[in-house]
């Protein structure tokens, strides 16, 4: 039986597996006409554009992570737990690192799992560009872990100032999110509401409009320097209308304990420092097994997403460095890193593999693009859209948009799990959330 490994149950990952298992996988005693494994090493998948909504507490983790052991078996297809560390291309094999819980016990050694076609999907995360201190104070949301991690400092941090007889000091229940992208704009407003609520509830000594702040930090002239510049501004006066302080023209040289240095010599001081700027693919797919990478360690891969110098690897996601030659100017010439992107290569590689496995020619890629969308929380969404979806370009923003924006977790889930699942998952969210606390406390 030929093997299909996925490495990494991100978006793109998660819904090739499923499909894959749905369509070849081995079910009620019969082999299946694929063997298809995937390998992670978290044990559950969450939509990475949901992480700022964890962070913030915005968010019951537990009502959206997908257990992968779960999902293996209902769809039919293998979960082996752990990190990806090697490659070897002449024995094709990937290299899977012990696992180990957080006390440090081994829980599976190290493993080779062989491959006839290999898929990686491994995603990708921000990128200090080597900026002093970014590493050893910044928090980052690059998963859940970090998501979770960053929410309990934030309750900590609140709880400490209700506790304290003293004044606060200039730091104290202040975030500096270094980065107004998608991520760092997104988690500016969720925290500017959730921190709110968490001192309603009864935390008297705390003053949210006057201890609580939060700032959103940018190098470029504007915030969301990839959406066109009038839904930028809008952004910015809304943000700036909920209390959230707004720096553009602004480099970071350095971060230190609760502070941020500018290139200018200016600092901010600050008790959570996030660091939301930059995109770069792992430190080690750095020329992993001879192949090919760009200075931001992506997989070079071709139209069709193999990768340069192996036709039987294959590249998505964040990870892949894929040629986009209608982009538009400033874009660079690739495919922008995106869930709808992930999504859509997912589908394309559904059907590409099985010719690639029957020794068919392949069929090259192409990205549509369908626009960009940022929410805002429960205050708006803005973004645009474009490309084949209306055969233009649109600014929206409101109600509309924000349908829009779900409908992109809608898709996702559906790819996951059938129309079935999510609807009926769907009706039990919208009931549940009339009765519980908006804000999760935990």
């Amino acid at each position: 039986m030929q093997r299909i490994v996925i490495v990494g149950g991100g978006a793109g990952g998660l819904e090739l597996a499923t499909r894959l298992g749905d369509r070849f996988g081995p079910r009620k005693g019969k082999p299946g006409r694929y063997s298809i494994t995937l390998i992670d090493k978290n044990r559950t998948h969450i939509w990475k554009p949901k992480l700022h909504e964890i962070a913030a507490g915005s968010m019951d983790l537990g009502d959206h992570e997908v257990d992968y052991i779960a999902q293996a078996h209902w769809h039919h297809f293998t979960y082996r737990i752990g990190e990806m560390i090697g490659l070897d291309r002449e024995r094709k094999e990937v290299i899977v690192a012990p696992y180990k819980d957080h006390l440090g016990t081994e829980i599976t050694p190290q493993r080779s799992i062989p491959y006839d076609v290999l898929v990686m999907s491994i995603g990708s995360l921000s990128n200090d560009f080597a900026t002093p201190g970014v590493e050893e104070y910044a928090l980052r949301l690059e998963s859940q872990d970090d998501a979770k991690n960053f929410h309990h400092q934030m309750l900590n941090a609140i709880i400490r100032a209700q506790a304290q007889s003293n004044p606060l000091s200039p730091d104290q229940l202040h975030v500096a999110i270094i980065g107004a992208g998608a991520t760092g704009v997104e988690l500016a407003a969720e925290l500017h509401r959730t921190t709110r609520e968490v001192v309603s509830y009864g935390l008297d000594r705390v003053d949210p409009n006057k201890d609580l702040k939060v700032s959103v930090i940018e190098a470029a002239p504007r915030i969301l320097p990839a959406l066109p510049a009038r839904l930028s501004n809008a952004t910015e006066a809304l943000l700036q209308k909920m209390g959230v302080e707004v720096i553009t023209n602004k480099k970071v040289a350095r971060v230190f304990p609760k502070e941020v240095q500018f290139s200018d010599n200016t600092s901010l001081p600050a008790e959570l420092i996030v660091w939301a700027a930059g995109v770069k693919a792992p430190d080690f797919l750095k020329d992993i097994g001879g192949l090919e990478t760009n200075r931001i360690n992506q997989l070079v891969v071709l139209p069709t997403l193999q990768t340069t110098r192996d036709p039987d690897i294959f590249a998505m996601g964040d990870c892949a460095a894929c040629p986009w030659p209608e982009a538009n100017e400033g874009q660079g010439g690739f495919v922008p890193p995106r869930a709808q992107a992930a999504h859509q290569q997912a589908s394309h590689l559904f059907k590409q593999i099985q010719l690639r496995l029957e020794n068919k020619p392949l069929k090259p890629y192409c990205y549509r693009d369908f626009g960009s969308l940022v929410s805002l929380g429960k205050y708006s969404t803005v973004g645009n859209m474009m490309g084949g979806l209306i055969g233009g370009n649109l600014m929206i923003e409101g109600v509309f948009a924000k349908l829009m924006y779900l409908s992109l977790y809608k898709m996702h889930e559906l790819a996951l799990h059938g129309w079935a699942k999510v609807s009926l998952d769907t009706l039990a969210r919208m009931i549940t959330r009339r009765t519980e606390p908006h804000v999760k406390l935990h």
